[in-house]
């Protein structure tokens, strides 16, 4: 498939992000249980948020993020979140940043603003218990971070909370949604809210972001979120200066339905996703013009490190 970048001769370079923190927590053998997940390292044993993080360094991603998806009441209780989420917060933003400053070549941080009220569950999303919880993580996290990644967004009110709490800071917004995945409808990519994929990227011009990106969904729905986002910015003419860019980083979960439980327990890794079958999507990917891909849920190290040798073969 050629791009329209491409036939423009003004393909932009690739930006590589990291992969999954959670499980490659569990594989390194930190503290991890249920429902605390990522976040039980941060409180017992931070030093293997560091080695994550230098491990996807290593593995050549550009661009690294914040073990902070689960600093939220819904993990860690709300006694715990306000007594320790403003610590815990600022210790996630500065382990990334030591990480990301003793690296030999450029890497940014992403601040992960994750949804507040449960991943998937656009039904529980309320505004006013959210606002609080998502204020504390921004402060925490906020001098730590080259830019803002609010990520797996079940619906647009999501994003649109992200940008308010923002207020005026000019650093970068990135906004990352889930997409429907369990009976998808080919041609017709829909938020797990039910809400259109182009509805959700006009959104995204109207909040300022510099980047629309699809994240912890199967990969068999991304191109279709891809090919209508590109559509929504107006194609190549987004490379031009203060343009939006396109960004996929799925998982490599079975489908999740949109009533899933979402601390339920660790989902099933699918076989066909090891580090070669994922980069058959992801090549797919930016073929149709996405010029930011990493991995969620489930994509490690090892499948950074195949994406970053195939582009530099390239």
């Amino acid at each position: 498939m050629t791009s329209k970048a491409e036939e423009l001769g003004a393909r932009p370079p690739i930006t590589v992000l990291d992969g999954g923190t959670g499980r490659e927590l569990l594989r390194a053998g930190a503290p991890f249980r249920q429902p605390e997940w990522s976040a039980l390292t941060l409180l017992e044993a931070p030093e293997f948020v560091t080695r994550v993080h230098r491990s996807y360094v290593e593995a050549g991603a550009d661009v690294i993020t914040t073990n902070s998806y689960a600093l939220v009441p819904f993990h860690i209780g709300g006694e715990r979140f306000a007594s320790d989420g403003a610590r815990l917060a600022a210790l996630a933003g500065r382990l990334a940043r030591e990480v990301a400053d003793e690296a030999p070549a450029k890497v940014r941080v992403a601040g992960s603003l994750p949804p507040i009220c449960g991943s998937y569950r656009a039904d529980w999303f309320d505004a006013t218990f959210a606002r609080p919880i998502l204020e504390v993580l921004v402060a925490g996290l906020s001098p730590s971070i080259d830019h803002w990644q609010a990520e797996t967004l079940s619906t647009i009110a999501e994003a649109e909370l992200v940008r308010a709490v923002l207020g005026d800071d000019r650093r970068p917004l990135w906004l990352s949604f889930t997409l429907n995945d369990a009976g998808a409808i080919p041609g017709l990519p829909r938020l797990r809210s039910g809400e259109p994929v182009g509805e959700a990227v006009s959104a995204a011009i109207g909040l300022g972001a510099a980047a629309v990106l699809f994240n912890c969904s199967q990969p068999e729905v991304m191109a279709d979120a891809i090919d209508r986002a590109r559509e929504v910015l107006g194609g190549a003419r987004r490379f031009g200066s203060g343009g939006i860019a396109i960004g996929v980083y799925a998982n490599a979960f079975a489908p999740q339905t949109s009533t899933a439980a979402a601390n339920s327990g660790l989902s099933e890794i699918r076989a066909d996703l090891d580090p070669a079958g994922y980069l058959g999507w992801v090549r797919d990917w930016i073929g149709r013009d996405a010029t930011i891909v990493g991995g969620c849920c489930g994509i490690g190290p090892e499948h950074i490190r195949a994406l970053r040798a195939a582009l530099s073969s390239t």
